[in-house]
């Protein structure tokens, strides 16, 4: 059954029991209350009619005596006598509805003996008679020695029993079936987000999610993921789900590009010297073929210089990929103590001579500011970014290298007031053959994995590096924890 027929049966079951219990408790405590009102009556008019009984002699001591000297006329009465003298006699009085037109009825001899069974020598009970209905009736004996029986009809009893069994069996039926109604509307609308829930993961189950650019874009409404509310907790959390899913899928379709656009950058970049080699090692052969001498020679020493220079130029490439591969394990790092400021100097001293037109300038502090690193992937970062500073900035520009301690964080800048980096491949500038020839007026350069490369060393290290750049003012900004944790392969 679904959850709601079996809250439902839950509901009107239990409200049905606990509602026949109420009416068998109340129609119980009803009738017996109605039995002792009818049992003190009964008690009233028999005491009444034994004093009658006992002011007459036993041998006439009859009902028709008693009736001629008393007046006896109530509702529904039955009276009995029994003497030894008087022999045994009963009548019964007409109800209020004027049964048997007002006029009294005698007891038979078969209804005398079913009295007289009824009691059973006992001063009570009750007796079933087949002309007149159901009796209470109570045995007394008078002072003249003659037995009294009195009864009163049980027959208001049954009829107000009979009229609130009535009205209570009325009043459940429509009690359960408006009870049945309000707890349908109130859990319809109350599994509404979860029927929300059901229909948008159906939408999403649908989606092709496997291959391809994804978008998930179905959510369940936010009037059903109400968070304050159980079933709308659950429209709100498969709405947080359907979020992280989509990040994910997305974050994998970028993924995806950026492999396609890894694999082509490094075709791309491979092909070039390849092709250098297989043509000069095709024109080193044909001048061999087709020359002697001293031509030749010379000849195939230039292409062979060439194809060195090529297989130089593939060897870089290759080492670059294979490193940034290394750093991605976590690998490759040998770590140790590190003096950033001596960092720079060397740094610096080594890129002052391969750009003469630019003007260098350094900011250390006259401490030694230490950190635990690897030096040498270290002066890899900082050759790198001062290259990249050097290689994208026209002649004249000043390159300033700084290196100080801000907090728990060491930090190193290389600062330049060249053209700044184009803002719609700032946010690229750490990719894999990401390339900004056009952003910053860049006439020659490398493979594009310099930055790539400083990336992976730093986050190695525990660190970060960012870019900040204007028109006159760029900066880039590594940090590195003075006092990390064990390092990852240290």
């Amino acid at each position: 059954m679904s959850l709601q027929t079996r809250l439902m049966t839950a509901v009107i079951g239990f409200v049905s029991l606990i509602l026949v219990i109420v009416a068998v408790i109340t129609s119980a405590t009803l009738g017996a209350t109605l039995e002792t009102q009818l049992a003190v009556r009964l008690n009233s008019y028999s005491s009444q009619v034994t004093q009658w009984v006992s002011q007459i002699p036993a041998q006439y001591a009859t009902i028709d005596n008693i009736l001629e000297s008393h007046n006896a006329n109530v509702p529904g009465l039955l009276l009995a006598v029994s003497s030894s003298e008087g022999g045994t006699s009963g009548v019964v009085f007409p109800d209020t509805r004027g049964e048997w037109g007002g006029v009294s009825q005698p007891l038979t001899t078969a209804d005398l003996q079913q009295i007289d069974a009824a009691l059973g020598g006992e001063r009570s009970g009750t007796v079933a008679l087949e002309d007149f209905g159901t009796y209470m009736v109570v045995a007394q004996k008078a002072a003249n020695g003659a037995n009294v029986v009195t009864g009163l009809p049980r027959t208001e009893i049954q009829n107000q029993l009979t009229t609130l069994l009535t009205v209570i069996v009325l009043a459940t039926i429509g009690g359960l079936i408006l009870l049945a109604l309000t707890t349908a509307i109130t859990i319809r609308v109350g599994l509404r987000p979860l029927r929300a829930v059901a229909a948008t993961a159906t939408r999403v189950a649908n989606q092709p999610l496997d291959r391809g650019e994804v978008q998930i874009t179905e959510r369940v409404p936010a009037a059903e993921a109400d968070p304050r509310t159980e079933t709308g907790l659950v429209g709100a959390s498969l709405n947080k789900l359907l979020d992280h899913v989509n990040s994910s899928l997305a974050a994998r379709q970028k993924n995806e590009e950026q492999m396609r656009r890894f694999v082509a950058d490094a075709s791309h970049e491979l092909r070039t010297p390849l092709a250098s080699i297989r043509g000069y090692s095709e024109l080193s052969l044909r001048a061999l073929s087709q020359q002697q001498g001293p031509a030749a020679i010379e000849g195939t020493t230039t292409s062979l210089e060439r194809i060195q220079a090529q297989s130089l130029r593939m060897t870089r490439l290759v080492e670059d990929l294979l490193l940034l591969a290394r750093l991605d394990e976590g690998r490759e790092l040998v770590y140790g103590t590190v003096d950033l400021t001596q960092l720079a100097l060397e740094g610096l001293s080594d890129a002052r001579p391969t750009a003469a037109d630019h003007r260098w300038s350094i900011d250390v502090p006259d401490e030694p500011i230490v950190v635990l690193g690897d030096a040498g992937r270290m002066h890899q970062v900082v050759a790198n970014l001062l290259a990249n500073a050097r290689t994208h900035t026209p002649a004249g520009t000043e390159i300033t290298l700084s290196v100080s301690r801000e907090g728990d964080d060491a930090v190193l800048r290389v600062h330049d007031d060249g053209p700044g980096i184009d803002p719609s491949v700032r946010e690229e500038l750490f990719a894999r053959f990401a390339r900004a020839d056009t952003s910053r007026a860049r006439q020659t350069g490398g493979t594009g994995l310099g930055l790539a490369i400083a990336k992976a060393i730093v986050e190695g290290h525990g660190g970060r590096i960012t870019v900040q750049s204007e028109p006159g003012d760029t900066t880039f900004t590594v940090r590195i924890p003075v006092n990390p944790g064990t390092p990852a392969g240290a």
